[in-house]
């Protein structure tokens, strides 16, 4: 049956509903997980060799703790909109539907990609997920995605539920800037293979993008992560580029602020806050990719300085940053991580005719589908000497360390920049969808149309909640490594899974290269590859929880 708005005062009885079905998620959750601890446990502890034999049951929970996750967040976005005004029909519907679809996929059949389904049977549970369905049978039944379709081309818009005006007020500044100075040129900038203007860095940088977690006393505004969600977002809505230039500022400015020397924090932090600096991670290798443990760029002092030998590929903004962020072996005696040490390495900025005019440094452009603007590269370093004091914290062996303390914010943001892709997705589809007539109707009054359209605002909702959880938990100062993986897990395959079907609405002019789709397509794809694949995810989260006492 179609779902409607509830009535004024009738909230309590229908998160009522809502909250028997998320219980009933959450049971069967826990009965996975029992199932995937026999498989993988030995003596009565979680055996890490054992989790990675048994991936496909393993990964399969960590996606069903994700959906249930998400539910809680919805739950709690819906909650947080009651306590101030009865919700709009708009918002009823897209907690509706998220519940029912999930809770549907959950008792039948979960994609984990396009080709793997995770399914009751994979755990034993079939006569658990019948228990599951009956449970929320009226939940489950009360989805109507054709109507969210509706409503959006009337111009219905969810709120976000942010419940702070200073958010509220940074989200406006923010879709106006995107609106009128990114968007427009966005898809110019990818077809050319452009930078991103130097003019949009400069007004980024006065907006605060840079500096936006760093403390006021290295010129920063001191805000949280989900003030960082929020204009992650809002950039990345516009264009992928734009939206990740903040991420370089933020993994370096959360290495510094964390581990970096007195000297370091007050070199480099108001430097990265105003846009002076723009850094650059440099940590994948060839060959190399999420097993850093296997890293081999080699870092040796010589006369009191540091001399780099090594490979680094996929770094992005590589060329035009000041700043490298530079993870190196400085022990090769030391097993795996434990010879790990993080560099400070300045360096001038190239262009695309000279990349890397600097002693000891060469490289190339990778050529790229998308995630353009500011282009990726592979480097070679061959004795490119540093000053002694460009070891991060002074102390060699904490490389990895202090990478890992970066993680939970760098996969929030990631999360954040996926949902901006999937909003621009729905938004273009939902354009095309209204403009476009066949057989004197307009797309979007074909249901599957509609209904395609209507589950793509609820599943990004879902994914923005998610995204949202996980920052405020950042914020609060509580561990957050698998609600982050969870985020960026879910919101990396919404931007894909919004950016197919908005291709697919637009047809054959979707595959054109002058519909901007065609980019946001590309765009979407990177997104469950970099900040740990999501196959990397599913393993952090499926052996994060295994790993926890209830």
């Amino acid at each position: 049956m179609a779902a409607t708005a509830p009535e004024p005062g009738r909230e309590a009885l229908t998160f009522g509903r809502y909250d028997a079905a998320l219980a009933a998620a959450d049971d069967y959750v826990a009965k996975a997980r029992a199932c995937v601890e026999a498989e993988v446990s030995q003596g009565g502890r979680v055996e890490a060799d054992l989790v990675t034999r048994h991936q496909a049951s393993a990964h399969g929970f960590a996606w069903l703790a994700t959906y249930a996750a998400g539910l809680r967040a919805l739950l709690g976005w819906a909650r947080t909109l009651a306590a101030r005004r009865p919700l709009a029909e708009i918002e009823h519907l897209i907690l509706a539907a998220g519940f029912a679809e999930y809770l549907a996929q959950m008792a039948g059949g979960l994609p984990m990609s396009q080709a793997e389904m995770v399914r009751p049977s994979d755990f034993g549970l079939e006569a658990e997920a019948a228990e599951l369905r009956a449970r929320c049978a009226e939940v489950i039944a009360a989805g109507d995605p054709a109507r969210i379709c509706a409503l959006l081309q009337a111009g219905a818009d969810p709120d976000r539920a942010l419940d702070d005006e200073l958010l509220e007020m940074m989200a406006d500044q923010f879709r106006r800037f995107v609106d009128q100075r990114v968007a427009p040129h966005a898809h110019g900038w990818h077809l050319r293979n452009d930078y991103i203007p130097l003019d949009i860095v400069d007004e980024m940088a006065r907006l605060g993008v840079f500096g936006l977690t760093i403390p006021e006393e290295f010129g920063g505004s001191g805000l949280g992560k989900l003030a960082m969600c929020l204009v992650s977002e809002e950039l990345s809505r516009g264009y992928i580029g734009v939206g990740s230039l903040g991420t370089r500022s933020e993994i370096a400015a959360e290495l510094i602020r964390l581990g970096g020397t007195p000297a370091q924090q007050a070199r480099y932090l108001p430097a990265i806050a105003s846009g002076a600096i723009l850094p650059t991670a440099v940590f994948t290798e060839p060959n190399v990719g999420s097993d850093l443990a296997a890293l081999r760029t080699r870092a040796e002092r010589r006369d009191g300085r540091w001399v780099v030998n090594g490979n680094k590929t996929w770094i992005t903004h590589a060329a035009r940053s000041d700043l490298m962020t530079l993870l190196v072996r400085t022990d090769p005696t030391a097993d795996g991580y434990r010879g790990l040490s993080m560099l400070l390495a300045d360096k001038p900025r190239g262009d695309d005719t000279d990349p890397f005019p600097a002693p000891g440094m060469s490289g190339g452009e990778i050529e790229v589908l998308g995630y353009r603007g500011m282009k990726e590269y592979e480097i070679a370093f061959a004795d490119f000497e540093l000053p002694g004091a460009a070891l991060l914290g002074g102390v060699e062996g904490r490389g990895f360390k202090q990478l890992m303390e970066t993680f939970e914010s760098a996969r929030i943001q990631t999360a954040a920049r996926a949902v901006g892709v999937a909003q621009n997705a729905l938004e273009l589809g939902l354009a095309y969808a209204g403009q476009r007539v066949q057989f004197g109707e307009p797309l979007a009054a074909f249901p599957r149309v509609a209904r395609k359209l209507g589950w793509m605002a609820a599943e990004t909702m879902i994914a923005r909640q998610l995204s949202y959880a996980a920052a405020r938990a950042k914020d609060e100062g509580r561990r957050c490594d698998i609600e982050a993986g969870m985020a960026k897990l879910l919101a990396a395959r919404v931007a894909w899974s919004n950016a197919d079907n908005a291709l697919q609405i637009h047809g054959g002019n979707g595959f054109a290269l002058e519909y901007q789709i065609s980019r946001v397509l590309c765009d979407a794809r990177i997104l469950s590859i970099f900040e740990g694949a999501a196959e990397i995810q599913a393993q952090v989260i499926a052996r994060g929880l295994l790993g926890r006492t209830n």
